[in-house]
């Protein structure tokens, strides 16, 4: 497995694979994946990990439906190399090492019980795969709460909830719960309502929603 698109290796490729399939095609898929930033292991089993980044770069590739599956419209943006790939770093979508470095210089941190940014280990922080939008509100936020020390908790890593405005779609980021963040929220921004899972609402004039989920804000960035 070389990632060479060669003529041995296109009949293999245009076939439909998703979560659960096994196989050459998905070994392609994953070296496809890994060469825009994906930190997959190229075994030819598709799984969550492997879901995850074809859902990214489905998202930054503009491709609709983004649903994980990989068929003719998702082959050929990978191959002809459409889009921003799963973390890639071009449009609106960024890589790791430009997230943390457009954070970093706003003064914002991050931690994780892992101490790693391995976006298929729920027990790292990880911004592969992060919108440019996102991390433009982290900053802005930085900027409105002024010497309130932010650290971020979850970026897109897997273990959180799905959907199209997920984390690992890039739309959210979990903030350490800290009084002067708190503050910030709930003195600036309109309260809307209760979450299904009982989390308080609170949405800012950009659109942007605030959930307090106890230990954390889980912050919804739609711009």
């Amino acid at each position: 497995m070389d990632g060479v698109v060669g003529g041995g290796t296109w009949p293999k490729l245009i076939v439909t694979v998703r979560q659960g399939d096994n196989g050459d095609a998905v070994k392609a898929l994953q070296v496809q994946l890994n060469a825009r930033g994906a930190n997959l292991s190229v075994d030819g089993a598709f799984g969550a990990g492997t879901d995850s980044s074809v859902r990214g770069f489905q998202q930054s590739a503009g491709l609709s439906p983004v649903d994980g599956i990989v068929g003719p419209a998702t082959w050929s943006a990978l191959l002809s190399g459409g889009g921003g790939g799963t973390g890639g770093g071009t449009g609106d979508v960024l890589s790791q090492s430009q997230a943390a470095s457009l954070l970093s210089s706003a003064g914002i941190t991050w931690s994780s019980s892992g101490n790693c940014s391995n976006r298929n280990s729920s027990s790292c922080t990880s911004f592969d795969g992060l919108r440019r939008a996102s991390a433009d509100g982290a900053v802005a936020l930085k900027h409105a709460v002024g010497g309130c020390g932010l650290t971020i908790t979850g970026g897109t890593e897997t273990g959180h909830a799905a959907g199209t405005y997920s984390h690992a779609n890039g739309y959210k980021l979990d903030f350490a719960m800290v009084s002067c963040l708190t503050s910030h929220i709930t003195g600036n921004f309109a309260y809307s309502g209760i979450r299904g899972d009982g989390a308080a609402l609170y949405t800012a004039p950009s659109g942007n929603v605030y959930a307090n989920e106890g230990n954390h804000w889980d912050v919804t960035f739609t711009g």
